[in-house]
């Protein structure tokens, strides 16, 4: 029997446009915007050799209200 893991959402700040970054379970990157609700607002984001992406703790992300917010990213327990 074979276990994968599941990916789990991981969020970045995004240094030069000085914006939230998600990658969503699936793999995807979000540019979140300063909004209320911003996951209703995302925009696709390729990150690209110049982008300068920060991972943020876990704590941050319960303030965003993500649908795919877990107690596992609270604590800080991120994938890579």
């Amino acid at each position: 029997m074979t276990t994968g893991s599941k990916q789990r959402m991981v969020l970045f700040v995004e240094r030069s446009y000085q914006q939230w970054v998600v990658r969503d379970p699936e793999g995807n990157f979000w540019l979140l915007p300063v909004v209320d609700n911003p996951w209703d607002y995302r925009q696709p984001f390729s990150p690209t050799p110049e982008s300068e992406l920060e991972p943020v703790p876990g704590h941050y992300i319960s303030m965003l209200g993500l649908p795919f917010y877990t107690k596992d990213e609270e604590r800080g327990v991120l994938m890579k």
